[in-house]
């Protein structure tokens, strides 16, 4: 189901692959409006989210975004995020995206944290919205939707991992190049009482360009072949960044934040288990929690697993012993009792033509 604004929309298995596809060769809208939202403010804003998260944040400059993690002590991830650095009338701020299932623990977390520093922190999530335009031509539409109301040269001319202020029927958001799908694209931060009339002027404007609503299950199968890690699957409390292939996520050098002397021993660690891609032969489906193996050696377990309606054949990713890591090692994963061969390659699955 794809709760928005107080109605709900159906998503059936049987509409996934038409959905994914949508996406792939035109343009999917997602209501992502559940994802928690903080606004961070004050004269020591930058300093604080620097001692708090994974990534180097004193030097993000105004209309840039990054991806950072947040760790605990021990060096375990509680989640993973987006950090906007922009401004309005009242100044420069920070908008931190979090996982809505982490929303109230990072919240309370980043409260326990400001040790007497000048911040003010927001929890903006029920007064926003946030709907992600994700396909190939996404940016027309994009460009055109704000052409109405607004300059929409900008919007074309917006870089990856930036984000600006914009207009669209009327209505102020920040908008961002960034997305979950792989694919290019743009998401969109705006106020909750004007969301749906957004929402519905894009799959109206869109239908020309072959926009669709699209659910969570055609979001799934579109950021597993991306090979992005999803919360609660690749990452956890239990995974550290370094196992998940996240080390561009990490900036060690010169500072200090929560998390970051287990980091360092951790990062020197080469026995932990580690995330591979796995492709698998037949038909049978490879799902969370299914064991994987090398001969009759149980060397790991599958975080994510679906039939891949882009590549046409089963596909996952998971953690295994670092002695199986190797690209091309032969696997196995057992399915409900029985082994399917499995083979470790590279991520990503697939990569969005350039």
């Amino acid at each position: 189901m794809v709760d928005f604004a107080g109605w709900s929309m159906p998503v059936h298995y049987s509409s996934i692959v038409a959905e994914h596809r949508a996406t792939r060769s035109e343009i999917g809208v997602f209501d992502i409006s559940h994802m928690g939202r903080f606004r961070v403010s004050g004269s020591d804003a930058s300093a604080y989210l620097d001692s708090i998260l994974t990534r180097r944040i004193v030097d993000l400059r105004a209309g840039r975004i990054c991806y950072s993690l947040v760790c605990n002590q021990d060096g375990g991830i509680l989640d993973d995020i987006l950090v906007y650095c922009t401004a309005d009338e009242r100044g420069e701020y920070f908008l931190l995206v979090v996982n809505a299932s982490n929303r109230e623990k990072i919240f309370g977390w980043m409260h326990e944290h400001f040790q007497g520093l000048q911040v003010e922190l927001d929890d903006v999530t029920e007064r926003t919205a946030m709907i992600a335009v994700q396909g190939p031509a996404a940016t027309k539409l994009i460009v055109d939707l704000a052409q109405r109301t607004h300059d929409g040269a900008g919007c074309a001319e917006l870089k990856y991992y930036r984000c600006m202020h914009s207009e669209m029927d009327g209505v102020t958001l920040l908008l961002s190049r960034t997305g979950y799908t792989g694919e290019d694209g743009f998401e969109l931060i705006l106020p909750s009482d004007t969301s749906l009339g957004v929402w519905t002027s894009i799959l109206e404007r869109g239908s020309r360009l072959g926009a669709c609503a699209a659910g969570l299950g055609a979001r799934d199968t579109l950021r597993l072949e991306a090979a992005m890690p999803l919360y609660g699957h690749e990452l956890s409390e239990g995974i550290n960044p370094f196992q998940a292939g996240l080390e561009f996520a990490v900036n060690l050098e010169q500072r200090d934040f929560v998390g970051h002397a287990a980091l360092v021993r951790l990062h020197k660690d080469k026995d932990q288990p580690r995330r591979v891609g796995l492709e698998l032969s037949g038909k049978r489906l490879p799902r969370e929690s299914y064991r994987i193996f090398a001969k009759n050696e149980d060397v790991g377990v599958v975080t994510s697993g679906t039939f891949s309606p882009t590549l046409a054949f089963p596909i996952a990713m998971g953690y295994v012993a670092p002695g199986y890591a190797t690209i091309g090692s032969p696997l196995e994963v057992d399915i409900r009792g029985q082994r399917v061969a499995a083979r470790v390659v590279e991520l990503p699955f697939y990569r969005r033509p350039k």
